[in-house]
């Protein structure tokens, strides 16, 4: 029986295709789901699976443009059982077999806020068979990376690309639903196994070093010999990602001569530069960072604190702490209890404008800024202002944890009425933090340092920290702005009004 392969569906806009090149010849052997040649779209470069196992016979050659549908070649599947051992039943009750059924799938809701994402990176790739709710690619939003799992068993054929960024709702992959998974292959006989080993040999000898046409383009520009450039790809294919990363070797230096002696020297040493595409939440962070800068007052007061009191208190305690409550006293909880008192004291601080009204928070909810892989992220702690120490610690343990794993939710990011960030954990000694807008003020720590600082008229040592609290002039007036700092620093050089409450 022969059978007809056509060019399948690779994008809901693409009406037809390129043959890049055949990686089989006319009258070969193939062997089902192997890769016989490579198609080209205006979009991307795909690869093309035999449906079946046979003798292959080309209908179109290479460089030839076809309509989604049409015919690309025919697979002669009866010359497949003729030379080769026909498969026992126990054999054919293991292939997997197609139900018909095409599943496609949609880019999930995230968040309320959120219209778009961007692919990240496919866990899978195109024609890879996929199980129910396993993992087939990461998306990137404004605010945090999703994982996308598979929505059922199947053959995987991959719509959107890597970095393409599509609305939510639309449509970013489907998948060949299938009764059950491909099973490992059976030893084969010797004989059977002989002739595979020789057929698997002119293949890669075939594939090897081969460059794929986006590949070849590339390595073209850059003026790099295939044959330089080990491939990663299917039998050794050369891909666009090895031609991307390829390098022309650095020429080795000749002696010189008496008069280029005389001339400056030609230090070695790699010159090379790479580049690479901004995240959604870089670009989004970047974008807020300069409209808060070009749309609010914005105006930065400083003081000091002196730290010896809670390290005192810290060094006295910190083991019965932990003893009793399983989780480290550190700063956090001090810095935290001391904001939300001084922000209800002086409620501007904790406010925000909304168009032409000013909106006063009776509660405070404080935004950490937490270094994550892909960015900068501002996971809340709720009603600060009502919790305990335990609680602080236990809240900033948690989301800083999730935040580094890159597991935070949109509700533990939204909101928040004031921000603190700490650059001193990195060694800063003083900065000008940006306002995470639509909050009025944020409060930067920085690290720690001895001083000496005159105490009652002698000198003294001691440790100190610079305070920068940078605010929204608009809402915040320089009195209330500096009595809010001179407030915090009232509390943390005596840590037991933090307890007392005054």
């Amino acid at each position: 029986m022969s059978l007809e392969i056509k060019v399948p569906t690779v994008g809901e806009s693409i009406t037809e295709v390129t043959i890049a090149q055949w990686f089989k010849k006319e009258g070969d052997a193939v062997e089902m789901d192997e890769i016989i040649c490579e198609l080209e779209s205006d979009k991307a470069t795909f690869e093309l699976n035999a449906e079946a196992a046979g003798v292959l016979h080309i209908k179109a050659q290479e460089g030839d443009t076809l309509e989604i549908g049409a015919t690309i070649c025919e697979i002669d599947t009866d010359q497949a059982i003729s030379n080769t051992e026909k498969p026992t039943p126990m054999t054919e009750s293991k292939k997997p077999s197609t139900t018909g059924e095409i599943k496609e799938m949609i880019v999930p809701t995230v968040g309320e806020s959120i219209t778009e994402v961007t692919i990240s990176s496919w866990l899978k790739a195109d024609g890879d068979f996929v199980e129910l709710d396993e993992i087939i690619a990461e998306i990137d939003s404004d605010k945090a990376t999703f994982e996308l799992p598979a929505e059922a068993n199947g053959i995987l054929r991959i719509v959107a690309q890597e970095d393409e960024t599509i609305e939510i709702g639309a449509s970013i992959c489907k998948i060949e639903v299938m009764e059950v998974a491909p099973s490992a292959p059976e030893t084969p006989a010797p004989a059977v196994a002989e002739a595979t080993n020789t057929i698997a040999a002119v293949e890669s000898t075939y594939a090897t070093g081969h460059a794929s046409p986006a590949a070849a383009k590339i390595l073209a520009e850059k003026g790099i010999d295939p044959s330089q450039v080990k491939g990663s790809g299917v039998d050794g294919r050369i891909s666009k990602e090895d031609a991307e990363k390829a390098q022309k070797a650095a020429p080795k230096a000749a002696a010189p001569s008496k008069q280029e002696a005389t001339t400056a020297p030609i230090i070695p040493g790699s010159r090379n530069d790479r580049r690479e595409k901004m995240s959604s939440l870089r670009k989004t962070v970047a974008k807020r960072l300069v409209s808060v800068k070009n749309e609010t007052a914005m105006l930065t007061t400083f003081n000091e604190v002196n730290m010896k009191p809670i390290m005192d208190l810290r060094k006295k305690y910190k083991e019965k702490f932990k003893e009793k409550y399983e989780v480290g006293l550190g700063f956090m909880s001090f810095f935290t209890k001391a904001v939300s008192m001084a922000a209800q004291e002086w409620p501007s601080v904790n406010a925000r404008i909304d168009g032409n009204e000013i909106v006063y928070n009776d509660f405070v909810d404080v935004s950490i800024a937490v270094s994550a892989p892909k960015g900068l992220v501002v996971p809340v702690i709720r009603n600060a202002e009502s919790m305990t120490f335990e609680q602080v610690e236990r809240e900033v343990v948690r989301l800083a944890t999730k935040a580094r794993n890159n597991k935070l939710t949109i509700e533990e990011m939204t909101g928040g009425t004031f921000t603190l960030t700490n650059g001193g954990i990195f060694g800063s000694m003083l900065s000008t933090p940006i306002i995470n807008a639509p909050q009025s003020a944020i409060l930067g720590m920085h690290n720690i340092v001895e001083r000496p600082m005159a105490v009652n008229g002698e000198v003294q040592i001691l440790p100190i920290m610079y305070l920068a609290l940078s605010y929204d002039h608009r809402i915040v007036d320089g009195r209330e702005s500096v009595s809010f700092l001179v407030r915090v620093k009232e509390l943390l050089e005596d840590p037991t009004r933090l307890l007392l409450g005054i």
